[in-house]
Formats: structure tokens, sequence, C-alpha cells
């Protein structure tokens, strides 16, 4: 299984390709230099593969290789964040 995830800025998203099918997405809202993420969907026929977390964990690589910090409403996220804290830097403080 071959994964790819890439930001889809006219859609304030990440997707992840599995085997070259759109197979989830992490949405944000911009707001400057921040990402406020608000909701993660898996497609159903891809869900309980480690998708959802392989989605997370690259979009958070490539937001952290873009020196941005993050806003996790969306629970998945926030729980991922949690579970592995050497993103809890990227999470920024909402004023």
């Amino acid at each position: 299984m071959s994964t790819l995830v890439e930001d889809n800025p006219a859609k304030h998203r990440f997707e992840i390709l599995v085997d070259d099918a759109l197979a989830g997405f992490t949405a944000y809202e911009p707001r400057g230099e921040l990402l406020v993420f608000t909701h993660t969907e898996v497609d159903p026929r891809f869900q309980n593969m480690g998708v959802g977390a392989a989605l997370v964990r690259q979009t958070l690589d490539q937001v952290r290789e873009r020196g941005g910090k993050v806003v996790p409403v969306c629970r998945f996220m926030a729980a991922f964040i949690d579970r592995h804290p050497e993103y809890a830097t990227m999470v920024a403080v909402q004023p």
C-alpha cells in the first residue's frame, strides 16, 4: 500500500491518496501562519488500516517543514498530538 499526502489549498485540506485513490482528508481554515484543523475524515474502505494516523502525521510534518503552527479543533488530530508529544510544540495557543 503506497500513500501520498498533499496539500490541496483550493479546498483547504490535506488529502491522502492510497494507491492513487483518495482515501481521506483533514480540513483546515488558514489564519495567517496558523492552520486551524476542523475535521478529519477517512473513507470507510480505508478505516482501521492506519490511514488516518498516516494522514495526520504527514500533514503535521509538512506544516512543521513550512514553519507553521496548528490549532487542532478536530478531535482526531488533537488526540493524535496528545499521543505523539513530538508535535506538541506545533500547537498554537488561541488568544
